[in-house]
């Protein structure tokens, strides 16, 4: 399914300026993963729920497959959502739970049959078809309204911040179960997060939300290296932000009348070059992080292979291509 939208617009006030989405224009192509990302507040979760009918924009238009969908009831859109709090029914078996949409879709016993062992195959919850929900983990009973999800054979899945309640580390292996499970269906997809690490990790491209406005759409690669603004620049990860024409941009070849900014993982320690003090020094396993000082007290970070005390003087270069320019 293609998904389009065209200059949406959504506001729950008649405040002048209280727009929750502000013309939101975005294409999904067949078989992608798409995330909506931003952080709180931003319009993204709203944007999700136009696209599945529970909110009527207030203006613009939804499309899919060019079929505009604005007045089409939710249960004739050909979605499906997965939702952050799971939202499995507790009184019901694994398998009856995934079988809930296919029997309300009236297909028959075989049908029904054939989608649930489809759905709870490429889940890998086939063994624990007869079990309740109470008896399941976090990651497994998200796996259940995944499955749920996609027993339905929709065109367009809906993914509202899925992973948001697992801890960390099964947070990490169900991305990897996730992206697993999109290569083999490749049913377009669109997810809604705040997690940065989730969107660049997972994403086919993104599109940042900031106040209800898109800031940048494209792959995680080109929006992470080729940010528009200096909000996307900071929302995707760290970055050093160098004033125009300061000490520290004349050393990096910086364009005076651009700000100018970089990655620390973009910086290079070296015999000789920019030279700075440690202020603070931190052991990330994968990496170090150091917050250096120049002579001329500016600060900035720094991700090196070694550690480095602080009260060490090091010296670092950023090659020209590694800039980020405003």
């Amino acid at each position: 399914m293609t998904v389009t939208t065209n200059h949406l617009v959504k506001s729950f006030s008649r405040e002048p300026g209280a727009r929750v989405v502000d013309d939101v224009s975005f294409q999904i192509e067949p078989g992608e993963m798409f995330f909506l990302l931003g952080p709180s507040g931003c319009g993204k979760t709203t944007v999700l729920r136009m696209l599945a009918g529970f909110i009527d924009p207030d203006g613009g238009d939804i499309l899919f497959d060019g079929k505009r969908m604005n007045e089409v009831a939710p249960r004739h859109r050909n979605t499906a959502m997965v939702f952050q709090n799971y939202a499995i029914w507790p009184h019901l078996t694994v398998y009856e739970n995934v079988a809930y949409g296919p029997r309300a879709r009236k297909l028959d016993a075989d049908s029904i049959r054939q989608r649930v062992g489809r759905a709870l195959e490429i889940v890998r919850m086939e063994e624990l078809a007869r079990r309740k929900p109470a008896q399941l983990s976090g990651g497994q009973q998200q796996r259940v309204a995944l499955a749920r999800a996609l027993a339905v054979e929709p065109g367009l899945v809906l993914l509202d911040e899925p992973l948001s309640n697992l801890d960390a580390r099964l947070r990490l292996d169900l991305r990897e179960e996730l992206r697993r499970i999109h290569r083999e269906t490749r049913t377009t997809c669109l997810y809604v997060t705040h997690d940065q690490e989730e969107a660049l990790s997972m994403a086919d491209r993104l599109a940042l939300m900031n106040r209800g406005r898109i800031e940048q759409i494209g792959t995680p690669e080109e929006v992470y290296r080729k940010p528009v603004n200096e909000f996307t620049a900071r929302f995707l990860g760290e970055i050093n932000v160098v004033a125009p024409g300061s000490p520290l941009a004349l050393s990096l070849n910086a364009p005076a009348d651009r700000k100018a900014a970089f990655r620390p993982e973009a910086a290079e320690l070296v015999s000789d070059g920019i030279v700075a003090v440690v202020k603070q020094a931190v052991y990330l396993g994968s990496k170090a992080e150091l917050a250096v000082e120049t002579a001329a007290g500016e600060r900035v970070k720094l991700w090196t292979r070694k550690l480095v005390p602080p009260g060490e003087t090091v010296h670092f270069r950023v090659d020209r291509e590694a800039l980020i320019l405003f």
